[in-house]
């Protein structure tokens, strides 16, 4: 990364909030906060808005995950002890750890992607799409930060197999009947049970007391990998519904290794989801779509909105901040590395932010109040890939996405692999090319990456690798090397670990999330919105503004 600037001292130095870190859940809470009234100050040691959700050209893509991929041990920051004048303050150090780890990056066309590398876009967080009709999209509404951000459809959704064959998801009426991978009795199972769905739907929204129509109680207490066996979905059908369309993560039909077993009533929510998304917008084909400019558009959106109503950003500044608190205990403020005091009522952390040991503390169980900023809250891990293709995975279909599910590309894969293709026509690449994301959960990278590296030789054609350049490389995968007729061949690529970290809160500071799992963005805004209500419970998220107030910004369109 390029020599931070020298800034003059932030001013003025006391605030409601000091937010570090430009992540999408830390520019929610700014935007949210700033709209409520409160004074913000929003700090980001990086060039760049977005954090961990930020969308990357290729240098600097390889510079941040280079400069924050170094094991643990060799990551942290350098302590830096801030002894107190004052001995009835106490000092808590923080260290910038890295959330990511096992990075492979390999340019199989230097030449070619070194012209036109500053033209990419590249999302850290990995695939990700929004729902049309998910609460994201009315939270962008509500706030306002969606005059910021325009979107793009995705075509199309497949389901895969080892094989390399793509199946189109048949996620409607039109779509089920048009499908000739499925014979009449499977469309018609599939239509019934879609049907049963929709009245149970209807007959809930309608009357308390309509029961005919409603999918019982047990039943939406059981798992729902169950009751679609109870309604004699056949194996395809089920795969189709349960990782394609509801989104399952991991192997339903396995529940002794399965972590995260989809009850039925959960089921039918994202089945209702994904219904109500396709057609709310008229621009959009299917359920799903992408932020023009990439994934990193959506937290600069927010932070317009917070720059709006008078939060003061300051990025590339050197942070390693150390926390301050009273002789009572209570938090004072952060004092920046170099020397500047700030004073907040409350402070939000960037994840990769963790505790260090005090630096002059009376009391041990100040430290001890803080846990939560440590490297003991990670739960798991999702390994990400990033592939540069010139032709598409489908002819004439630029924006895709790819669904491999459990046991799909080998017997002993155990969750659902997704992969993403984004086209030169949202911007993210030039015209042309493709770049296509891929991520999967895991426990253990090793099978992570390798649950990647299957779904990319089962869709891309690998050249030569003597003509490449790679800065690591997984001696344990051998991908056929040549062009494969109908695949898209690899330009470039990468391989990497990032840290599931959940969110955490004592007294007046707290640590966001980190991008999760998931294709959609629900469960980050779902912990992003729980924070702040946690943060400020008596006030309101983003209420309604007068419109005179408000500077002019761009129309979105969906």
């Amino acid at each position: 990364m390029s020599e931070l600037p020298q800034y003059p001292p932030i001013d003025p130095t006391t605030f409601d909030l000091i937010v570090i870190g430009t992540g999408l859940p830390e520019s929610v809470i700014a935007a949210a906060a700033s709209t409520s009234g409160k004074t913000v100050l929003h700090l980001d040691p990086n060039p760049f808005y977005g954090s961990h959700f930020a969308s990357l050209s290729i240098p600097e893509f390889n510079s941040f995950l280079n400069s924050n991929s170094a094991p643990p041990a060799s990551q942290s920051c350098p302590e830096t002890a801030c002894p107190s004048d004052d001995p009835n303050l106490s000092i808590i150090n923080l260290n910038c750890r890295s959330l990511y780890s096992d990075l492979e990056i390999s340019s199989f066309s230097p030449t070619l992607l070194e012209e036109c590398s500053r033209k990419f876009l590249l999302d850290l967080a990995g695939p990700r799409v929004l729902f049309c009709a998910d609460k994201a999209i009315d939270l962008m509404l509500k706030s306002e930060a969606s005059q910021y951000v325009e979107f793009k459809s995705i075509d199309a959704s497949f389901i895969g197999d080892g094989d390399g064959a793509l199946l189109a998801v048949p996620d409607s009426r039109a779509a089920i009947f048009k499908d000739k991978s499925l014979s009449l009795i499977q469309k018609n199972q599939l239509m019934r049970f879609l049907k049963l769905v929709e009245g149970h739907l209807r007959a809930t929204a309608a009357s308390e007391r309509e029961t005919a129509s409603r999918i019982s109680v047990e039943d939406l207490e059981s798992p729902f990998v169950d009751f679609l066996t109870k309604m004699k979905l056949p194996a395809k059908i089920k795969s189709i519904v349960l990782y394609a369309i509801a989104m399952a993560d991991r192997d339903q039909e396995n529940k002794e290794i399965s972590k995260q077993v989809l009850k039925t009533k959960d089921g039918v929510d994202r089945l209702a989801l994904y219904q109500s998304s396709i057609g709310r917008f008229a621009n959009a084909s299917g359920p799903f779509i992408y932020p023009i400019y990439g994934q990193g558009e959506l937290p600069q959106a927010f932070c317009r909105r917070a720059a709006v109503k008078g939060c003061i950003y300051v990025s590339s500044v050197e942070i390693n901040p150390n926390l301050e608190f009273q002789s009572s205990g209570n938090y004072k403020g952060v004092k920046l590395a170099s020397g500047q005091e700030l004073f907040s009522n409350k402070l939000l952390l960037d994840p990769a932010f963790t505790k260090s040991s005090p630096t002059s503390s009376p009391d041990d169980s100040l430290c001890a109040r803080f846990d939560f900023l440590t490297a003991q809250n990670v739960k798991s891990k999702v390994v990400k890939g990033i592939c540069i293709t010139k032709s598409s995975l489908k002819p004439d279909v630029p924006n895709l996405l790819v669904l491999y599910p459990p046991q799909s590309l080998y017997p002993e894969q155990s969750t659902t692999v997704r992969v993403l293709q984004i086209g030169g026509n949202s911007a993210i690449c030039p015209m042309g090319m493709f770049v296509i994301y891929l991520s999967a959960s895991c426990e253990d990278v090793a099978e992570g990456k390798k649950l990647l590296n299957r779904a990319m030789s089962a869709l891309l054609s690998f050249p030569d690798c003597s003509e490449s350049s790679s800065i690591a490389s997984d001696e344990n995968v051998s991908h056929p090397v040549g062009a494969e007729e109908g695949k898209p061949t690899l330009l470039w690529s990468a391989l990497y670990a990032q840290e599931l970290q959940t969110t955490g809160q004592s007294d007046c500071i707290a640590s966001s999330p980190t991008p999760d799992g998931d294709l959609d963005y629900n469960s980050v805004f779902h912990a992003t919105l729980e924070l702040f209500q946690t943060m400020y419970p008596d006030t309101d998220l983003f209420p309604a503004t007068n419109p005179s107030d408000e500077h002019s910004g761009e129309n979105a369109e969906s």
